[in-house]
């Protein structure tokens, strides 16, 4: 099962998720090589498309994407520690499961994507988190992030259609033996398979950016974690890819 959308019906989401098939880079000033990112032919979400990507009942809490509304304050856009300060109050999910602030980061705008290696300054693309450093089979037990638009105008998160679990079962003859990696998705994405990305916007305003360039991550505890993950083949996993 790949990731699945929240929503009760199609105009909850109807101009907030477009899509588009993802691309390899080569050598480009800024990235990675080989990264992947999404592509240029961004389309609005169909409604078929929706239902086909809508949670249910049934669906884990590992697969689900949830845009949630709250209230927040005016906030000076130079002052990170008033916004770590604000987002350390919020209870998004009211209850649910108690957050624990994981950081604040603020970044230009159009980018393909905008999470950075920061031991090389280049971005990073599509990759795979590994905060919990889960093997394959425990993948499902990673705790679920939570961002926060802390920032003007449109945000937007980047979501693969296909999960990492998915791709190592595709890509591996035994898959349980694998430590998911982001290398997975390039090997993927070369090996010909089809990979497309949906972007869901944080808001309905409809902007020139799609990537997010200011926002606040938090995370509920986790429930377990596994062994020590292996060095990353694009470090700094930080935000979640398929």
């Amino acid at each position: 099962m790949g990731p699945r959308l929240v929503f009760d019906t199609f105009d909850d989401i109807r101009g907030r998720c477009d899509i588009t098939p993802v691309r390899l880079l080569g050598s480009e000033p800024g990235y990675d090589d080989d990264a992947i990112v999404p592509g240029d032919d961004w389309t609005p979400l169909t409604a078929d498309e929706a239902e086909q990507h809508r949670a249910d009942d049934s669906t884990p809490d590992s697969v689900r994407i949830e845009l949630v509304r709250h209230p927040l304050p005016d906030l000076d856009p130079d002052d990170v520690a008033g916004r770590l300060e604000t987002a350390a109050r919020l209870d998004p999910l009211k209850g649910r499961r108690p957050p624990a602030l994981l950081g604040c980061t603020a970044s230009p705008a159009n980018w393909a994507t905008t999470t950075e290696d920061t031991a090389t300054g280049r971005r990073i693309g599509l990759h795979v988190d590994n905060f919990d450093r889960l093997p394959y089979a425990g993948r499902h037990q990673g705790r679920r992030r939570l961002c926060l638009n802390l920032g003007p105008g449109p945000r937007c998160l980047l979501i693969g259609d296909h999960d990492i679990q998915q791709i190592c079962r595709t890509l591996h003859p035994d898959p349980e033996q694998h430590y998911p990696h982001t290398d997975d998705i390039r090997r993927y994405v070369t090996a010909g398979h089809h990979l497309r990305c949906c972007a869901s916007a944080s808001n309905r305003a409809r902007g020139t950016s799609r990537p997010p360039s200011s926002c606040l991550t938090t995370v509920p505890p986790p429930e377990s974690t596994g062994p020590p993950s292996p060095p990353s083949g694009s470090a700094g996993h930080r935000a979640r890819a398929a």
